[in-house]
Protein backbone atom coordinates (compact mmCIF):
# COMPACT_ATOMS: atom_id res chain seq x y z
CA UNK A 1 0.00 0.00 0.00
CA UNK A 2 1.00 3.28 -0.24
CA UNK A 3 1.11 6.34 1.75
CA UNK A 4 0.66 9.99 1.20
CA UNK A 5 0.30 12.70 3.95
CA UNK A 6 -2.34 14.82 3.77
CA UNK A 7 -1.73 17.92 5.51
CA UNK A 8 -4.38 18.86 7.51
CA UNK A 9 -6.08 18.66 11.06
CA UNK A 10 -9.48 19.00 9.90
CA UNK A 11 -11.10 15.66 10.21
CA UNK A 12 -14.10 16.45 7.31
CA UNK A 13 -11.14 16.97 4.82
CA UNK A 14 -9.34 13.80 6.22
CA UNK A 15 -12.58 11.67 5.62
CA UNK A 16 -13.09 13.38 2.01
CA UNK A 17 -9.49 12.67 1.04
CA UNK A 18 -9.74 8.94 2.49
CA UNK A 19 -12.59 8.04 0.95
CA UNK A 20 -11.85 8.99 -2.20
CA UNK A 21 -8.19 7.32 -2.25
CA UNK A 22 -9.84 4.08 -0.65
CA UNK A 23 -10.30 2.51 -3.55
CA UNK A 24 -6.87 3.10 -5.05
CA UNK A 25 -4.90 1.37 -2.11
CA UNK A 26 -3.26 4.86 -0.82
CA UNK A 27 -2.87 4.89 2.80
CA UNK A 28 -3.81 8.41 4.04
CA UNK A 29 -2.19 9.64 7.01
CA UNK A 30 -2.78 13.22 8.38
CA UNK A 31 -1.53 15.68 10.83
CA UNK A 32 -3.68 14.26 13.70
CA UNK A 33 -1.35 11.80 13.01
CA UNK A 34 1.62 14.03 13.81
CA UNK A 35 0.76 16.01 16.64
CA UNK A 36 3.88 17.33 17.11
CA UNK A 37 4.47 19.41 14.18
CA UNK A 38 3.25 22.82 14.52
CA UNK A 39 0.59 24.94 12.49
CA UNK A 40 2.35 26.18 9.32
CA UNK A 41 1.91 29.99 9.38
CA UNK A 42 -0.35 30.59 5.60
CA UNK A 43 0.78 33.41 4.19
CA UNK A 44 -0.18 33.80 0.56
CA UNK A 45 -2.59 35.72 -1.00
CA UNK A 46 -4.46 32.67 -3.36
CA UNK A 47 -5.25 28.87 -2.44
CA UNK A 48 -2.64 28.29 -4.07
CA UNK A 49 -0.28 29.69 -2.76
CA UNK A 50 -0.85 28.81 1.19
CA UNK A 51 -1.63 25.18 -0.48
CA UNK A 52 1.70 25.13 -1.63
CA UNK A 53 3.69 26.65 1.65
CA UNK A 54 1.95 23.84 3.54
CA UNK A 55 2.83 20.92 1.07
CA UNK A 56 6.67 22.24 0.90
CA UNK A 57 6.79 22.51 4.54
CA UNK A 58 5.80 19.57 6.03
CA UNK A 59 7.21 17.40 2.98
CA UNK A 60 10.70 18.74 3.58
CA UNK A 61 10.13 18.14 8.12
CA UNK A 62 8.63 14.34 7.18
CA UNK A 63 10.93 13.87 3.78
CA UNK A 64 7.37 11.92 2.48
CA UNK A 65 5.11 13.29 -0.42
CA UNK A 66 2.55 15.61 1.30
CA UNK A 67 -0.41 16.89 0.12
CA UNK A 68 -1.82 20.42 1.46
CA UNK A 69 -5.24 21.67 0.12
CA UNK A 70 -5.99 25.36 0.51
CA UNK A 71 -9.94 25.59 0.06
CA UNK A 72 -12.50 27.97 0.60
CA UNK A 73 -15.55 30.00 -0.27
CA UNK A 74 -15.65 33.30 -2.30
CA UNK A 75 -18.76 35.28 -2.96
CA UNK A 76 -19.41 37.88 -5.62
CA UNK A 77 -21.18 40.16 -3.92
CA UNK A 78 -18.60 40.01 -1.04
CA UNK A 79 -15.89 40.99 -3.80
CA UNK A 80 -14.67 36.82 -3.18
CA UNK A 81 -14.70 36.85 0.90
CA UNK A 82 -13.93 34.67 2.51
CA UNK A 83 -11.61 33.49 0.53
CA UNK A 84 -8.35 32.17 2.16
CA UNK A 85 -10.06 33.61 5.33
CA UNK A 86 -12.58 30.80 4.91
CA UNK A 87 -11.85 28.87 7.85
CA UNK A 88 -11.31 31.80 10.31
CA UNK A 89 -13.83 34.14 8.91
CA UNK A 90 -15.77 34.94 12.02
CA UNK A 91 -12.06 34.87 14.05
CA UNK A 92 -8.95 32.49 14.85
CA UNK A 93 -10.50 30.03 16.61
CA UNK A 94 -12.10 28.67 13.62
CA UNK A 95 -15.64 27.61 14.10
CA UNK A 96 -17.58 26.43 11.54
CA UNK A 97 -21.20 27.87 12.27
CA UNK A 98 -19.61 31.00 13.60
CA UNK A 99 -17.36 31.22 9.93
CA UNK A 100 -21.61 30.23 8.32
CA UNK A 101 -23.53 32.73 10.50
CA UNK A 102 -20.92 35.81 9.68
CA UNK A 103 -21.46 34.83 6.19
CA UNK A 104 -25.58 35.08 6.19
CA UNK A 105 -25.20 38.37 8.36
CA UNK A 106 -23.67 40.11 5.44
CA UNK A 107 -25.67 39.03 3.13
CA UNK A 108 -28.50 39.84 5.05
CA UNK A 109 -31.23 41.16 2.31
CA UNK A 110 -29.19 40.33 -0.87
CA UNK A 111 -31.66 38.98 -3.47
CA UNK A 112 -30.93 35.64 -4.63
CA UNK A 113 -29.57 36.57 -8.23
CA UNK A 114 -26.72 38.62 -6.24
CA UNK A 115 -26.04 35.51 -3.99
CA UNK A 116 -23.63 33.85 -6.29
CA UNK A 117 -21.00 31.86 -4.81
CA UNK A 118 -18.21 29.20 -5.47
CA UNK A 119 -16.31 26.83 -3.76
CA UNK A 120 -12.65 27.10 -4.38
CA UNK A 121 -9.87 23.52 -4.09
CA UNK A 122 -5.88 24.32 -4.69
CA UNK A 123 -4.25 20.88 -3.95
CA UNK A 124 -0.50 20.96 -4.08
CA UNK A 125 1.71 18.00 -4.24
CA UNK A 126 5.16 17.96 -2.59
CA UNK A 127 8.00 15.18 -3.05
CA UNK A 128 10.95 16.21 -1.42
CA UNK A 129 13.98 17.25 -4.08
CA UNK A 130 10.93 18.07 -7.27
CA UNK A 131 9.11 20.76 -8.05
CA UNK A 132 5.66 21.00 -6.31
CA UNK A 133 2.35 20.76 -8.87
CA UNK A 134 -0.61 22.39 -8.02
CA UNK A 135 -4.02 21.49 -9.63
CA UNK A 136 -7.39 23.55 -8.84
CA UNK A 137 -11.15 22.71 -8.47
CA UNK A 138 -14.24 24.63 -8.08
CA UNK A 139 -18.06 24.57 -7.46
CA UNK A 140 -20.47 27.15 -8.79
CA UNK A 141 -23.62 27.50 -6.48
CA UNK A 142 -26.11 30.04 -5.06
CA UNK A 143 -25.30 31.08 -1.20
CA UNK A 144 -29.04 30.38 0.97
CA UNK A 145 -30.67 32.58 3.40
CA UNK A 146 -30.45 29.90 6.33
CA UNK A 147 -28.63 26.79 7.02
CA UNK A 148 -29.75 23.63 5.41
CA UNK A 149 -29.06 19.86 5.42
CA UNK A 150 -27.00 17.94 7.75
CA UNK A 151 -24.03 16.30 5.83
CA UNK A 152 -20.71 17.94 5.09
CA UNK A 153 -18.90 20.73 7.13
CA UNK A 154 -17.93 23.86 7.00
CA UNK A 155 -20.35 26.30 4.60
CA UNK A 156 -22.09 23.29 3.13
CA UNK A 157 -25.38 23.88 4.89
CA UNK A 158 -25.73 26.86 2.87
CA UNK A 159 -23.93 26.52 -0.58
CA UNK A 160 -27.25 25.59 -2.82
CA UNK A 161 -26.11 23.72 -5.99
CA UNK A 162 -29.10 24.62 -8.90
CA UNK A 163 -28.17 21.45 -11.01
CA UNK A 164 -28.70 19.45 -7.98
CA UNK A 165 -31.44 21.22 -6.26
CA UNK A 166 -30.24 20.82 -2.91
CA UNK A 167 -27.20 22.33 -0.55
CA UNK A 168 -23.81 20.64 -0.59
CA UNK A 169 -24.72 19.44 3.13
CA UNK A 170 -28.08 17.68 1.33
CA UNK A 171 -26.02 15.57 -0.84
CA UNK A 172 -24.90 11.63 0.12
CA UNK A 173 -20.77 11.52 0.30
CA UNK A 174 -21.31 10.05 -3.00
CA UNK A 175 -22.99 12.48 -4.68
CA UNK A 176 -20.81 15.16 -3.07
CA UNK A 177 -17.43 13.51 -4.49
CA UNK A 178 -19.28 13.52 -7.86
CA UNK A 179 -19.35 17.60 -7.99
CA UNK A 180 -17.24 19.16 -5.19
CA UNK A 181 -14.51 21.45 -5.72
CA UNK A 182 -12.26 18.99 -3.72
CA UNK A 183 -13.53 15.96 -5.57
CA UNK A 184 -12.53 17.87 -9.22
CA UNK A 185 -9.13 18.83 -7.41
CA UNK A 186 -8.68 15.33 -6.70
CA UNK A 187 -9.58 13.95 -10.18
CA UNK A 188 -6.39 15.79 -11.24
CA UNK A 189 -4.18 14.85 -8.62
CA UNK A 190 -5.28 10.96 -8.73
CA UNK A 191 -4.69 11.67 -13.40
CA UNK A 192 -0.65 13.11 -11.99
CA UNK A 193 -0.30 10.38 -9.04
CA UNK A 194 -1.33 7.87 -11.74
CA UNK A 195 2.11 8.92 -13.89
CA UNK A 196 4.34 8.68 -10.91
CA UNK A 197 6.14 5.64 -10.26
CA UNK A 198 5.92 5.89 -6.76
CA UNK A 199 2.13 5.80 -6.96
CA UNK A 200 1.54 3.45 -9.81
CA UNK A 201 -1.30 0.65 -8.58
Amino acid sequence: MKEIMIATKNRGKVKEFRDLFASQGVEVKSLLDYPTIEDIEETGVTFAENAQIKAEAIAKKLHIPVVADDSGLAIDFLDGRPGVYSARYAGEHKNDLDNLNKVLDELKGVPQEKRAARFHCALALAIPGEKTEIVEGTCEGVITEKPIGENGFGYDPIFFIPQKGKTMAELSKEEKNQISHRGNALRKLDRLLREREEFQR
